[in-house]
């Protein structure tokens, strides 16, 4: 299966880099998708609709992760054996139904089936950019990738959190969800175009099933280069999920600003991350190119990363609203340092080709822990103190763990071992 994925067989570095764009689209509406529901629980229309408190409001946020992290082992081990395309399709044509279908739901439980869904659809999505990246990217381009990829994902909320506040607060909620859904449908066109059909043959599935005989959980597990990617995925998701679930309730319940310049702002934070994060990977790239050693580069720029993510503490102390939201903005900017850095390291420099698609999906339960664990214990912290800023002084405390591992566990001589096939 690999010849089918080569960028000779795809069609040449152009095809290559159309399909990376492609991906990160996707990545970039599964995002849309799945933080909708924030702008929507900083309505209070909506959470009059269904009654809801903090702790409530917390375990609505997580729901998506859980159904998520769960689904990531079945989706990586799913791209591994029958390709991208097919599997991408199906689940990406479920989640943008489900999404849709939130708009239409009466009762809480309604709601929170629609969020599971959503979640175990969208686990596809990065096992299968990654198993696609894996074998179509050299090592002095995935750096770049990886940053292009993580664009999808810091611009679906930037994008996502003021166009869902804008629809909410000109329409409803409910034609806020029903519109992204449905609208994310179009990027199927181009996908079922473009893409090579990589579904195997009967013959190259024998083969594949063969060539993943190499990789088992077993020696997945054993290897502490996969339990540190698995912490750095958690310290980093701790973050950047609590920015995709609780800022604009954070902006609009504690520094006062109306919802709809509170999407603004969320812009501003996701976007200076994507950017930040794509200039990382690229000159990370660059220095690698000059012979640099790659695992050291990388960690380097991800340790960078998690210190400065942590000025966000400096936003607890600020007594006016302009420096408050100038440290909410700066914060999760820096920790775009981390951002492609970390994923070319921890998903692609240390992991064996053929043991891709299974390890991202290990490393992605962790980052699906992250999500449900950060939205319902950021609500639980809330609750108990009665501010924003207990739960913000947490995300601090998981970067400076994040940075430390990052020195201590990523070590080219503890990567995942295969047998050779």
């Amino acid at each position: 299966m690999e010849t089918n994925n080569s960028p000779h067989a795809q069609g040449g570095g152009n095809y290559v880099w159309a399909i990376l764009a492609l991906l990160t689209l996707g990545l970039l509406i599964s995002f849309i998708d799945r933080t909708s529901l924030s702008s929507a629980l900083a309505d209070k229309h909506f959470i009059e609709k269904f009654a809801l408190s903090s702790v409530d409001r917390g375990w609505l946020n997580s729901a998506f992760f859980w159904s998520y992290g769960l689904m990531q082992l079945p989706m990586g081990w799913l791209v591994d054996r029958y390709g991208v395309k097919w599997p991408y399709t199906v689940c990406f044509l479920l989640w943008c139904i489900a999404t849709a279908a939130t708009g239409l739901v009466t009762a809480l439980s309604a709601m929170l089936v629609m969020r599971l869904i959503v979640g175990a659809a969208e686990a596809v999505v990065i096992p299968a950019s990654y198993r696609w990246i894996g074998n179509n990217m050299s090592e002095n381009h995935k750096g770049l990738a990886a940053g292009v990829l993580s664009m999808g994902g810091k611009f679906g909320p930037a994008i996502g959190a003021p166009v869902a506040a804008w629809l909410i607060v000109t329409y409803s909620w409910k034609w806020m969800f029903v519109a992204t859904g449905l609208l994310g449908l179009l990027w199927l066109i181009p996908w079922l175009k473009l893409v090579r059909n990589d579904l195997p043959s009967k013959e190259q599935l024998v083969t594949t099933k063969k060539r993943a005989s190499s990789v088992t959980l077993g020696s997945i597990l054993k290897s502490p280069v996969i339990w540190g990617a698995m912490v750095n995925n958690f310290c980093y998701g701790y973050f950047t999920f609590y920015c995709m679930t609780w800022m604009p309730a954070y902006l609009v319940e504690q520094r006062g600003l109306s919802l709809g310049k509170s999407g603004l702002y969320t812009f501003f934070s996701f976007a200076g991350i994507a950017i930040v994060a794509t200039f990382a990977g690229w000159l990370a790239d660059r220095f690698i190119e000059k012979g640099a050693d790659a695992v050291f580069v990388r960690k380097a720029f991800v340790i960078a990363g998690f210190v400065g993510g942590s000025t966000v503490l400096m936003g607890t102390f600020a007594q006016s609203l302009e420096q408050a939201l100038f440290w909410n903005v700066l914060s999760l900017t820096l920790l775009g340092l981390a951002t492609a850095n970390n994923l070319a390291l921890c998903k692609l420099t240390l992991i064996p080709k053929q043991a891709i698609g299974l390890a991202t999906g290990v490393q992605q339960l962790a980052t699906s822990l992250a999500g449900g664990v950060s939205a319902s214990l950021s609500g639980w912290l809330l609750h108990v103190s009665g501010s924003y800023d207990l739960p913000m002084k947490v995300i601090v405390l998981f970067l400076l763990v994040g940075a430390v591992n990052t020195a201590v566990l990523l070590r080219p001589k503890w990567a995942p071992k295969v047998a050779q096939a």
